[in-house]
Formats: C-alpha cells, sequence, structure tokens
C-alpha cells in the first residue's frame, strides 16, 4: 500500500509504501479510533451541556430566592413604615387631646394664656455640645423612643384629666354651694334666730333671713340646682324651694309671681320670682331660708360669701 504525500515548496512527490500488514493496521486505526474519538467527543460535549445547564439552572434558582427575599424584605420595610405612620397617627391624636385639654385647663382656671400657650413649641436652649459625641438614631432607638413618648403622652393625659376632674368637682360644688343675697337690690329687715314676732310680739325662732325690697323686684337663686316646689305653701305664701344637692336646699317665701315651675334646673344668678308680700308678711319682702343635710341652719355664712 502506498501513501503519497504531496510537498508544496518541494514542488513533488513523497511515497510511503506500506506493507500489506502496515495497511491492515492503519484501517483498524482509522475505522476504529476515530469512532472512538467521536464518541468521547460526544460524551465530553453532553457532560459539559449538563453541567452548563445545571449551573444555569442553580444561578436561576439563586436569583429567584434573591428576588423572593428582596420581596419579602420590601414587604416588611412597607409593613413596618404602616406600623410607624399608624403609631404617629395615634401620638398626634393623644397630642392634640392634650393641648384641647390643656387650654380648657388655662381658660377653666384663667391663667395666663401667653404663659401657657398650648399652640406652640415650649421654649427650649443651650449651648452647643460636642458633635463628636453625638450619634445617629438606630431603627431599634427610634422605636423605643416612641415607645417612650407614647407612655410619657398617657401620663401626662391621665394626669391632666384628673386634675380637670378635681376642677371640675371644685367648680361644680362651688356652683351649688349658697352664695350671696337672694336679691339684687334691698336691704336685711330681719335676721336668723330668736326676734320678736311681728303678729303675736312674742319671742319666736326665726329660720331665715328676710330681705326687703320693691315689690316685683327680682329674687334671685343663689345657686345652681333643680326647683323641687314652686307654688302656695302655709305661711310662706308663693314659695320657691331649689335643691342643689350636696345636701343644700333654699327656699324663697312671700312672693308675688313665679318664674319657674317644679323640674326646673335653675342657674346660679337666675331671677325665680317676683318680690311681693304673700302669706304671712307684713310688706313686700323675701323670707331667705338654708337647709343642710336636712337641718335649717344659718344663711348669713352664705349671704356674705361672695359669688363668683
Amino acid at each position: 500500500m502506498n501513501i503519497i504525500f504531496l510537498a508544496k515548496r518541494a514542488n513533488r512527490a513523497v511515497s510511503l509504501n506500506l506493507g500489506h500488514g502496515w495497511s491492515v493496521t492503519v484501517m483498524i486505526a482509522v475505522f476504529a479510533v476515530f469512532p472512538l474519538l467521536g464518541v468521547g467527543a460526544g460524551y465530553w460535549l453532553g457532560v459539559a451541556s449538563q453541567e452548563r445547564q445545571a449551573v444555569s439552572q442553580e444561578l436561576r434558582a439563586e436569583l429567584q430566592r434573591q428576588r423572593e427575599h428582596i420581596d419579602r424584605v420590601a414587604n416588611q420595610a412597607r409593613e413596618d413604615m404602616k406600623g410607624l405612620t399608624v403609631r404617629l397617627g395615634q401620638l398626634q391624636a393623644q397630642a392634640v387631646r392634650l393641648n384641647a385639654l390643656g387650654r380648657r385647663l388655662v381658660e377653666a382656671g384663667k391663667l395666663d394664656k401667653e404663659e401657657f400657650d398650648f399652640s406652640s413649641l415650649p421654649a427650649q436652649g443651650g449651648p452647643e455640645g460636642d458633635p463628636d459625641q453625638g450619634r445617629q438614631m438606630t431603627p431599634p432607638d427610634f422605636l423605643h423612643a416612641l415607645d417612650q413618648l407614647a407612655s410619657e403622652l398617657s401620663r401626662r393625659e391621665s394626669q391632666l384629666r384628673v386634675i380637670e376632674s378635681l376642677y371640675m368637682n371644685r367648680e361644680l360644688l362651688r356652683e351649688v354651694r349658697p352664695t350671696g343675697r337672694p336679691i339684687r337690690k334691698g336691704w336685711i329687715s330681719s335676721y336668723y334666730g330668736m326676734r320678736t314676732d311681728p303678729f303675736t310680739g312674742l319671742q319666736e325662732f326665726h329660720k331665715g333671713m328676710d330681705f326687703a325690697g320693691k315689690p316685683g323686684s327680682d329674687i334671685i337663686a343663689v345657686a345652681s340646682g333643680v326647683v323641687t316646689w314652686a307654688g302656695d305653701r302655709y305661711g310662706y305664701g308663693l314659695l320657691v324651694e331649689i335643691s342643689h344637692g350636696n345636701g343644700y336646699i333654699t327656699r324663697y317665701g312671700h312672693n308675688k309671681e313665679l318664674l319657674v315651675k317644679v323640674g326646673d334646673i335653675v342657674s346660679s344668678g337666675q331671677a325665680i320670682a317676683r318680690m311681693g308680700s304673700s302669706g304671712r308678711s307684713t310688706g313686700p319682702h323675701v323670707h331667705f331660708e338654708v337647709h343642710y343635710k336636712g337641718r335649717v341652719v344659718n344663711p348669713g355664712k352664705y349671704v356674705l360669701a361672695k359669688r363668683r
């Protein structure tokens, strides 16, 4: 078997003479080794392709995991932001209630509105600190500060409401406690205690104070309360009786005309009748009594008290 090689530079052909044995060997090599090489190459290419696919799938899976993690973080951030927004709204509502409560107390207590101005921030100041010693607030610090502020606002609101309740109760007691005279104009014509009865001339106990004045002038309530009697009563003539609560009852007798009826709610200083001389009376006046916890008491100390 001759194999001829052509050499382009030498311009001549070189032949290789193979014997019969060599020919068979070469043929076996050609038809046996080359297919094996092809199979090996195909196998390698297949394995490489599978590895590339596996790597690609792993990368895609990792990318999906990263996306899911980012979504979770984003959702958590949104939920945290919603929570902070709700918390901030609650704190703002508490601050509004505190400001309103503070303004009511300032007005009720007649305090200086400029000194207790709840519409502006409190005055604060001081020298500048060392910036190197300062630090930024971290999210946990911020949330802790919010919780502390909420607790402080709740405590302050509770304290102010207790003060308001005590103040209002005190004002209510002042409002229902008999104070001042039952007339606007006039004079005292008879005091509480023993006196000579103008009809019999005998010494008798006078249970109230008499205030004389112009007929038809106003008779006024000395405290707020509810009318429990409005009509004629033996000895008193036309009588108005008012229950003020807390044990106090006042009576206004000998009226010419009544301006209220049973069940009416009256306020301190309100006109409830017109001065007259009905009943057992010698002239136009009002017979004024004060009862405390079921007992008649001297109205003098209540008459002398200043009406607010």
